[in-house]
């Protein structure tokens, strides 16, 4: 948002002493009230070739003949208009058409499809052959822009003080600013509270990796509420382990199994791809550490000479590698890998790979809040077989399991 639109916005909050989403919403209705008005007059100008007081331009017979009252249904609740009249009854309203009574189901519609991932001009062929009613890419984004509030709460609200696991990784996309398509990160954290539950608690869009930055990030869950958590999944983000060290101390850090394999893989001709990734199954399908920095030995001989970059890199980051040696199988397929972020961000994909590049920050958010408004509807159960593995994380993590059990 530019300064000028911040302060403008500010000054109407503070005029009207606005200080929580009951006033943000009655100041929306207000707000939307006010633009269908201003559509409809500015409907009835287009239709009588003059504007109101212009009588110098008039070339009609035609004129305004006042208006009539009508309250329509909205989803902020029952709003009255002033339905502007001509005096030859030939003006017929677009916006809210003659026996259009509830708006709330165009607007509920206009989201609805904006939230499948539709295109502005699939949402104008849908509007227009459903209510015979005209809706440009301006209509949609003020109808979807009432879902920023909304999202802020959201992305603010409070959470669990105690995390069992949390899964970060990134999807990336192509935003436009000043004319220009840049690709942005969107940072995803889920975690999962100690009945074994997922939600999203962490999304940020467009911000550069840095020890500052994921410190930052971690610091606004706490003050949202995280006081801990027990094992963080990361896929290799560059000063991340760093800002956990300062933030959660105490967290401990599983480097991702499968980014590793990609990652090491990429050195790799495509001819000894198959055997390359065969020698490195050994070391994360190990029973213990110790067998599995053996099988890393064995690995390093094998492949070391040829590809010493990749066998390189397994060394340099065991300490998070080996993280998930230290708990039994069932805590472990868990932790190993952020696969199940991946998941959900293919389920993000499938909606957003329509959008070439989105036109802002807040309108890639406005889509993706969206998605995950579906997405996580369904998630109502707790991971299967949480018991015995809440019995193994209060065995592994004590009283800080045992403090909110």
């Amino acid at each position: 948002m530019a300064k000028k639109e911040k302060s403008l916005a500010r000054q109407l909050l503070e005029e009207r002493g606005i200080k929580d989403i009951a006033g943000i919403q009655d100041l929306v209705k207000e707000l939307t009230k006010n633009l269908i008005q201003e559509a409809m007059d500015a409907e009835l100008e287009e239709e009588l070739g003059y504007s109101k007081y212009d009588y110098r331009n008039k070339t009609t017979n035609n004129s305004r003949n006042g208006s009539y009252k009508k309250s329509v249904k909205s989803s902020m609740g029952e709003i009255d208009l002033d339905i502007p009249r001509d005096r030859q009854g030939e003006y017929e309203p677009q916006i809210v058409p003659k026996f259009q009574t509830d708006i709330g189901e165009i607007e509920d519609k206009i989201i609805f499809l904006y939230a499948q991932g539709a295109s502005v001009r699939d949402i104008e062929k849908t509007m227009m052959e459903m209510y015979g009613i005209e809706v440009d890419a301006s209509r949609v984004s003020k109808i979807t822009d009432k879902l920023l509030p909304m999202i802020r709460e959201w992305q603010n609200r409070a959470l669990e003080s105690v995390y069992a696991m949390v899964m970060l990784d990134a999807i990336h996309y192509k935003v436009r600013e000043e004319g220009v398509v840049t690709k942005k990160a969107v940072y995803i954290a889920i975690g999962t509270d100690l009945e074994g539950r997922k939600d999203v608690i962490g999304l940020w869009i467009g911000a550069n990796e840095s020890s500052k930055f994921w410190l930052s990030a971690l610091n606004g869950l706490k003050s949202r509420g995280v006081q801990d958590i027990l094992i963080m999944s990361v896929d290799g983000l560059s000063g991340f382990t760093e800002a956990i060290e300062a933030a959660y101390p105490q967290t401990k850090v599983q480097r991702c199994i499968i980014h590793q394999i990609r990652s090491s893989t990429k050195y790799v001709s495509y001819k000894d791809l198959k055997p390359f990734t065969a020698a490195m199954k050994p070391i994360y399908k190990a029973p213990t550490e110790e067998a599995a920095l053996e099988a890393l030995d064995e690995f390093d001989n094998q492949w070391g000479a040829k590809y010493p970059a990749a066998v390189r890199s397994w060394r340099q980051h065991w300490d998070e590698l080996a993280t998930m040696f230290d708990y039994p199988p069932e805590i472990r397929r868990i932790i190993y890998t952020t696969n199940a972020i991946e998941n959900f961000n293919r389920q993000l994909r499938k909606v957003t790979k329509t959008k070439g590049a989105f036109v802002s920050d807040d309108a890639l958010l406005k889509q993706l809040y969206l998605v995950i408004d579906q997405i996580t509807e369904k998630w109502t159960m707790p991971i299967p077989n949480w018991g015995p593995i809440l019995m193994q994380l209060m065995v592994f993590f004590g009283d800080r399991v045992n403090v909110v059990t």
